[in-house]
């Protein structure tokens, strides 16, 4: 039969529209080639004990995935997530804060799986068919057989009659949903007017001067309660150092003191550089008086999407954010010349106090630290 006989022997636009799913489904396999050999009903006999055990039974998980979801989400706002040192109350429950999120979130995420899953081997048939592969694009009356197809399928799962399963796939896929939605993006919801003029702004950071205070250079020698500044004299040329602020009003403070360590936008990298790549620096318009001497600090927060620059190329003064591959060039400025991050790193500006010697921040950053958000204009 030619090509043109068959286009012939098509249903209409109209005689489409009056066919039954029955019949859509017999024409889709007819045109497709498709012969079932086999279509068995899971449950020839309906409302038996064994259907309703199994019905119940992927409903089971389905809650599951909903009570973990919604765990989740209450384990994310209210579980204890402030840092607290191993040998200070509380340390316990603080220590459990990542483990319970994981638990939770993966609990939820693994129980949709599984009921998914176990509707699929219990209720969906398993037909057996064979096609005969051809080439070309779908005619109206293919994709109208397809459609049918779908359908049939549906009503042969019959999800449509199990409530419970709808109900319950639907409670547990909107609770790890939302459970989803709370992780990405509970920690980005913060208002960056709040506290303006304080430390505790977007726009400041811990080394914000606070009554006049000089803010010194500390280094982090895995003692919360240890407090050493450092010299120009303490860092050979060419090496690296991270930084965080301290005040003396601090210094027998147990909590200001693990407070800086462990806030977000603290974290400092203080770079020596050889004295011929110094004598190559270019310095942003405006910052010119930034750096002391040979040393200049920036900022270990990625201007891409928050990471820790943690490595330092010697060779190539290059500063470079291990997540996405960023690269930062400390002889101009901390511009990014590879990988996502567009913003240049946010300069310290530093100098030397005249009575100890030691390194301090003559001012906060002058710009706000990490990606970007709405509000900023850089």
């Amino acid at each position: 039969m030619s090509s043109s006989d068959q286009e012939h022997k098509l249903p209409s636009e109209a005689e489409l529209a009056e066919m039954s799913r029955e019949d859509l489904v017999k024409l889709g396999g007819k045109l497709d080639g498709v012969e079932i050999v086999e279509y068995p009903d899971p449950w020839p006999v309906k409302g038996t004990r064994a259907e309703k055990r199994a019905e119940r039974l992927v409903a089971f998980w389905f809650l599951l995935a909903a009570l973990a979801g919604l765990a989740f989400v209450v384990a994310f706002v209210a579980w204890p997530s402030e840092y607290v040192a191993p040998d200070q109350p509380g340390h316990f429950w603080y220590s459990l804060y990542t483990p319970v999120l994981g638990a939770t979130l993966g609990l939820s995420i693994a129980s949709i799986g599984v009921g998914a899953l176990l509707y699929t081997k219990k209720f969906i048939p398993h037909e057996v068919s064979v096609q005969q592969r051809h080439d070309g694009g779908s005619d109206p009356v293919d994709q109208a057989t397809f459609v049918a197809h779908l359908a049939d399928a549906g009503v042969r799962s019959t999800i449509g009659r199990r409530s419970l399963i709808k109900r319950s796939a639907g409670l547990g896929a909107g609770a790890m949903g939302l459970g989803l939605g709370v992780f990405a993006l509970g920690g980005l919801v913060r208002d960056p007017w709040a506290q303006t003029d304080s430390k505790d702004s977007l726009w400041h950071t811990g080394w914000m001067s606070t009554d006049g205070e000089r803010v010194f250079l500390r280094r982090a020698t895995g003692d919360p309660e240890a407090v050493v500044l450092v010299k120009p004299e303490d860092l050979d040329a060419g090496a690296m150092e991270t930084v965080f602020p301290f005040r003396e009003s601090e210094r027998d403070n147990h909590e200001a003191l693990s407070a800086a360590l462990k806030r977000s936008d603290n974290p400092v990298m203080l770079i020596r550089l050889r004295p011929e790549d110094a004598a190559r620096v270019v310095k942003h318009e405006g910052q010119e008086d930034f750096n002391y001497g040979d040393y200049y600090a920036y900022t270990k927060i990625c201007s891409h999407l928050g990471c820790p620059t943690s490595l330092y190329e010697q060779r190539t003064n290059r500063i470079l954010c291990p997540c996405h591959q960023s690269q930062f060039d400390a002889l101009t400025y901390a511009k990014p010349i590879f990988g996502p991050a567009t913003r240049k790193l946010a300069q310290l500006p530093i100098a030397v106090d005249e009575e100890t010697g030691y390194l301090y921040a003559k001012r906060d950053f002058i710009e706000p630290v990490g990606p970007a958000f709405w509000e900023r204009k850089s």
